[in-house]
């Protein structure tokens, strides 16, 4: 009997604490792609500066947090050599899951947050012979921001940093890899 009444108390609170959804924008601190000239092959990057996709949040008791997000970016790498210009356009989707930690505070709440991410290509227009992919990695997240509510709606600009596990892509020739390092700035307006 005494379990079965903490376990609905506890339940209740879960049910009561408040739940934020919204918009997730920001653009990355650094690119993609690292490249390189080979020989008599140019690779050259470019990462859209900008990174857009909905939130979503459960605030727990005692300042605490989950977030869950899903992002997306998009790059495009030119391959050119003395004779030919070949390019490629992809996306990538990013989907990671977040625990936080809000610190009290009166108008503006400092919070930190990690945890796991996903990511995927999607999208790729060409397909280039001397490169491998791996279409899905998963990585750690580390964080930290500020939130503040005004009236209703709530405004968190963050630093996110990600460690990816392996590389999207690897040119055999040397000439470009994804990074698996990658920092970003994001501003999420929630709800």
């Amino acid at each position: 009997m005494r379990s079965l009444f903490l376990f609905l108390s506890l339940a209740s609170c879960a049910f009561c604490q408040p739940f934020s959804f919204g918009l997730k924008a920001g653009v990355p601190l650094n690119d993609f792609l690292n490249t390189a000239r080979t020989g008599n092959l140019n690779y050259v990057s470019n990462t859209d500066r900008y990174i857009i996709g909905p939130t979503a949040e459960l605030r727990l008791p005692f300042g605490l947090g989950v977030e869950a997000d899903i992002l997306y970016r998009h790059f495009s790498l030119t391959q050119t050599s003395a004779t030919s210009t070949l390019s490629t356009d992809t996306g990538a989707w990013e989907f990671p899951i977040l625990a936080k930690y809000r610190f009290s505070g009166t108008i503006i709440h400092p919070f930190i947050d990690a945890g796991i991410a996903w990511d995927k290509v999607s999208g790729i227009t060409q397909s280039i012979s001397t490169f491998s992919t791996k279409d899905t990695t998963t990585g750690f997240v580390l964080g930290g921001g500020v939130s503040v509510k005004v009236l209703l709606i709530r405004i968190s600009p963050e630093i996110r940093y990600t460690r990816w596990g392996a590389k999207h892509f690897l040119d055999l020739n040397g000439g470009f890899s994804s990074n698996q390092n990658q920092a970003e700035f994001l501003v999420g307006i929630t709800f």
